[in-house]
């Protein structure tokens, strides 16, 4: 009989292979004491109220207060959002982070009227408020939400907008519930005659078998879950969409699309020049797949046949030890003190490591100001891939790290835009290391192809989703409705376009659009694809510079949000207004294509 292989309970992981969130609190009964603080706390809101242009003594007291509650505040969310990480079945963690996330809508409520009020405030008593001292450390701050003044409604409108908070995350709480607890996939059976739980996080493992059976076999029991729930999996997502449209018309912005954008002060033009480069160069990407095909021996190609080695006779195997040399050892150029730090956080705490029942799907780094910079794995050996996320979530980290040793609590949280430039960067690097390491051509094919596969899912497969995002977004806005079908019909019109015409698009992979993630928080994943396309450049720079590119590079990992990203990004040496960081990486991925076709 075979065994069948299960994930372990919660309970059953090593304490070392979990992180360690005491720098946030020593453990719940902590938390909930410093929570029943934060609580009362809400109502120091009040006495603020109407006095705001007062004098600028009241207005730094009413904004130092404000922030010293978002950081208590933020560290008691961050301790229980991460505690639901673990096990989302767990319903006292669950109950945890309803209590906070119902006084966090609390506190917005109380603290509505802060903005209106400050935007209220006429120009001349403004130019004397804002050029205090006493202001100083929020002057940044407050420029920037003057520049929200058209999109800011009455005191009373931001009060209710403020209520519905809770309300607003109530479709992305039940697409993650669907998804990582309530959904379940079966077994498959894999090359080895091992019976593996099919999940989330399982799912990715599977698809690089060697065996085609076992890859088909878990798409299409994979999708057997999504088909039977479809229904509800895409009123979940139009509920998304929805919000995001009432939002912008609420703020009377031109489109969902251009709010989004708003907070980065990045132009529209960013994100169409992105949609059309990719599109410009989408024959390489045909060229790639006609080259897998060719060299896989296959007929005809499936996206389940895209995430497996060409060379799948290469052992990759790397333990979680191994894995953190390796990547610490790629980062060498980025000086000492970076090493070292990330060699301890690694090796420590800082991870949560392997997969266990219950436990969130896929990887992240969680900043925070008060803890470590936290990273949550689903740690496999056998995939090389989990080796370049944990390089991908070292990076955040990092950047984390320095951010906020460098800036004070108003400025350190950066935003996703240049997030995904220092997490990128940290792969590129270790790809670069690996090739140099390589001692045959087959081992240097095998680690092209995986750069390639790498360029593949970040720039053009993000840009794809993107373009969906976009589509789907814009329906909405004219009134189309978004039905099941709908979302069906301009996901495959996209995966036809993206996959070209010699690929064979699957029924169920029409459904993919239903199960990702990060469509709850629209117009992000084009993030990654700008990421990726600067991280290039700038690593570029700074394996071929000197300390003085160094020091730029690290300056921006500091920067925090001191500066939009844009020209934080301008400083450290790339402009992304322009289309050649974009149009470098393609033209990249492109020699890569030819390069491995020579070595195969």
């Amino acid at each position: 009989m075979n065994d069948i292989k299960r994930l372990p309970d919660r309970s059953e992981v090593a304490e070392a292979d979990t992180w360690d969130l005491s720098k946030l609190f020593a453990d719940d009964e902590a938390w909930e004491t410093s929570f029943i603080i934060w609580e009362s706390q809400i109502e120091s809101y009040t006495p603020f109220r109407g006095r705001l242009a007062e004098s600028p003594a009241t207005l730094a007291e009413c904004l130092a207060f404000d922030s010293q509650h978002d950081r208590q505040g933020e560290r008691l969310g961050n301790y229980a959002y991460l505690r639901t990480t673990e096990d989302q079945t767990n319903g006292e963690y669950q109950r945890m982070m309803g209590r906070f996330q119902n006084v966090a809508t609390r506190a917005g409520e109380a603290a509505s009227y802060i903005r209106p009020e400050i935007l209220s405030i006429t120009e001349e008593i403004w130019s004397t408020l804002i050029s205090a001292p006493e202001i100083a450390p929020y002057r940044l701050m407050l420029e920037r939400m003057i520049r929200y003044k058209p999109h800011t409604l009455t005191e009373r409108e931001e009060e209710l907008l403020a209520m519905q908070g809770e309300m607003a995350g109530a479709t992305s709480k039940i697409f993650r519930q669907l998804h990582d607890a309530d959904l379940k996939f079966g077994f498959v059976e894999n090359e080895l005659g091992e019976k593996i739980e099919l999940s989330p996080s399982t799912f990715s493992q599977l698809l690089i078998s060697p065996d085609r059976n076992v890859r088909k076999n878990a798409f299409q029991q994979f999708y057997e879950q999504f088909t039977a729930h479809e229904n509800s999996l895409a009123a979940t997502l139009c509920g998304s969409i929805q919000k995001d449209v009432y939002y912008a018309r609420a703020r009377s912005y031109p489109s969902a699309r251009e709010k989004a954008l708003f907070a980065d002060n990045v132009p529209v033009s960013v994100y169409d020049n992105l949609i059309g480069a990719v599109r410009n160069n989408l024959p390489a990407l045909y060229k790639y797949y006609d080259l897998r095909r060719r060299k896989m021996n296959l007929d005809s190609i499936h996206q389940y046949d895209t995430y497996v080695p060409i060379l799948t006779d290469l052992e990759v195997e790397h333990s979680w030890d191994q894995a953190v040399k390796m990547v610490c050892d790629s980062l060498e150029p980025l000086g000492s003190e970076y090493c070292e730090v990330l060699r301890q956080g690694l090796s420590g705490r800082w991870c949560d490591r392997y997969p266990n029942q219950g436990k969130q799907s896929g990887a992240f780094s969680y900043g925070t100001y008060d803890g470590d910079p936290y990273i949550m794995m689903n740690y496999k050996p056998r995939v090389l891939n989990d080796v370049f996320t944990l390089a991908h979530e070292a990076g955040h980290s990092m950047h984390s790290y320095y951010s906020s040793q460098h800036q004070p609590f108003e400025y350190y949280n950066y935003t996703i835009f240049v997030a995904e430039v220092a997490s990128t960067f940290n792969e590129q690097l270790l790809t670069q290391h690996m090739l140099s390491k390589a001692t045959d051509d087959r081992q240097k094919a095998f680690l092209l192809n995986n750069e390639i596969d790498d360029i593949r899912g970040t720039i053009i497969r993000q840009t794809m989703f993107a373009e969906f995002e976009k589509l789907t977004h814009e329906m909405c806005e004219a009134g189309e409705p978004l039905t099941v079908d709908a979302f069906k019909s301009v996901y495959r019109g996209l995966l036809q376009d993206y996959f070209g015409p010699d690929f064979v698009i699957d029924t169920e992979l029409s459904l993919e659009c239903l199960r990702i993630p990060h469509f709850y928080r629209a117009f992000y994943v084009y993030k990654y694809a700008t990421g990726l396309s600067a991280a290039i450049a700038l690593s570029q720079r700074v394996l071929k510079g000197g300390q003085a590119e160094l020091k730029d590079y690290l300056n921006f990992l500091k920067g925090g949000c001191s500066q939009y990203p844009l020209d934080l990004l301008r400083d450290a040496g790339v402009d992304l207004e322009q289309p050649t960081a974009v149009d470098t990486a393609l033209g990249h991925f492109a020699g890569l294509v030819d390069e491995l076709e020579s070595l195969l």
